[in-house]
């Protein structure tokens, strides 16, 4: 792949798939912009067509931004990433809630292990459920951090035991570069990485930067494509606005070591160690970076992150030791956040002509162990958090009709239907390849971990850091599985 008549014909086949008003798609190797497509409408009302230069709302791509930010205060020796976040904030606090907990460190506020929350205040979920809670109409004025937090800012699980993700750690962040610089955050941005970068259509405010140029954000309801727009309370992990054009420059940077034609932002080695595994719950899982989420296509290590705002869904997805990245920007579509990720995967699969991970076929079951792992798994994160609503009562692991099977507990009916385990490891047995719900066919890797005496104690996938810890002693388990498993 590589000209833009084989993009068209990707995205073409994307949009036929999934309606949107607007989907941009762009490749970027060699330091440029190497093929870009776009199909549909910036805004309804005036048929304005997507461009390279249509500015979006970019979403959590913006805590690509700030994870920047701080490693660029990281390389001045203004900032140690092991060192309590609380030493350099001065607008509010994070706050243990328990007195055993061990302080939240900048590297666990990276890599989403500092235990806070995505939704602070059972309000938020009857919300909107894009940015749960944290949005604000338009127009109206945003509070300060300080303000919105009261001071501060619950922490709930034991920092680096598990991962969740939350939008308050990276605002958490944005804030430390706020009081470490004495600088607001947009003007932060403008001056250390987007003029550097040449991204002279980015801003992090609704500046005349990006005004005239942006797409109007869509959700596709029961009367069609119905304008929305909001404000974000927590702007440091979502609020950036950007055009491909300016992002094509961004991922040059992502893939040259920190720097493009126009300037770097990073060290090689600083960027590079932002892309090696920070937090993992196994060491057979890719794990978090710094910011950057790992992993794999047939063995080419990738790096991503995915962006929603009410309206948008964006995503990246980068092959540094390939030198090639993919980014694609929806306006207006429904669920794209499941669909745009593995679709953005494919385009990338077709640029390096890679073959799809599916379930293999010519590894041996071992029902041996199946009784090990057959029973019930809860997902480690606070209760208010979004995953765990989600995921419901947790992860069923039962055999049905002599096959190794898995389910949700949740609400979601998709994700209530059981999928199988397949092995995926010729050494280890309790390593398996199963296709995840709602991830459009997307597969993920599921291992099952053991402690120190031998006995499985968790279940953890590569789609997300995402870990589950097994619930009830074996036995009891057995006895639970048979009777709810059909």
């Amino acid at each position: 792949m590589g000209s833009a008549y084989d993009l068209a014909a990707a995205v073409t086949e994307i949009r036929n798939r999934w309606p949107t008003v607007g989907l941009a798609f762009g490749v970027v190797r060699g330091g440029r912009l190497e093929a870009f497509h776009a199909q549909g409408l910036a805004d309804i009302a005036s048929a304005r067509p997507i461009t390279e230069d249509t500015v979006f709302r970019i979403g959590s791509l913006t805590k690509t931004f700030t994870g920047i930010a701080i490693m660029q205060l990281w390389e001045a020796g203004r900032v140690d990433l092991d060192a309590p976040a609380n030493h350099y904030l001065r607008a509010f606090k994070l706050v243990p809630g328990r007195p055993g907990f061990r302080p939240a460190t900048v590297r666990h506020l990276l890599t989403h292990s500092a235990g806070i929350r995505e939704v602070l205040h059972l309000r938020g979920l009857l919300q909107t459920r894009r940015v749960l809670g944290e949005a604000i109409p338009a127009g109206r004025p945003v509070p300060r951090l300080a303000e919105y937090y009261r001071g501060g800012l619950r922490i709930d699980l034991d920092p680096g035991t598990a991962w969740m993700y939350t939008n308050h750690g990276f605002a958490t962040l944005g804030q430390i570069v706020e009081d470490v610089t004495g600088e607001p955050l947009h003007r932060y941005f403008r001056e250390h990485i987007f003029e550097p970068l040449g991204m002279d259509s980015t801003d992090l405010v609704r500046s005349e930067r990006v005004r005239a140029r942006l797409a109007t954000g869509y959700e596709l309801r029961s009367r069609g494509a119905q304008p929305v727009d909001c404000e974000l309370i927590t702007a440091g992990a979502g609020g950036i606005y950007s055009s491909p054009r300016d992002m094509a420059r961004y991922l040059a940077a992502l893939l040259g070591g920190g720097a493009n034609e126009h300037g770097s932002a990073l060290e090689p080695k600083t960027l590079a160690s932002m892309y090696e595994a920070h937090y993992r719950p196994d060491p057979r899982l890719p794990g978090m970076g710094l910011t950057f989420w790992r992993g794999g296509l047939a063995g080419h290590p990738t790096v991503e992150h995915s962006g929603i705002v009410p309206g948008f869904d964006s995503q990246i997805l980068l092959a540094p030791g390939d030198g090639v990245g993919v980014m694609a920007f929806a306006n207006g579509a429904r669920q794209g956040m499941f669909w745009l990720v593995p679709e953005a995967a494919r385009v990338l699969r077709r640029v390096l002509d890679l073959p799809e991970d599916t379930v293999r076929d010519d590894l041996p079951h071992h029902p041996e162990i199946w009784g090990e792992l057959c029973g019930t798994y809860r997902l480690l994160a606070a209760r208010t958090d979004a995953a765990k609503l989600s995921m419901g009562l947790g992860v069923q692991v039962f055999v049905r009709r002599g096959r190794l099977t898995f389910r949700v507990l949740s609400p979601i009916p998709a994700l209530c239907r059981g999928r199988e385990l397949h092995p995926d490891d010729p050494e280890d047995p309790y390593v398996f390849r199963t296709e995840f719900p709602l991830f459009g066919g997307e597969t993920s890797r599921a291992v099952f971990s053991r402690d120190a005496a031998g006995d499985v104690d968790g279940l953890h996938f590569d789609l997300a850091p995402m870990s589950f810890r097994r619930q009830g002693t074996p036995n009891g388990t057995r006895r639970l599985t048979a009777r709810a498993s059909p």
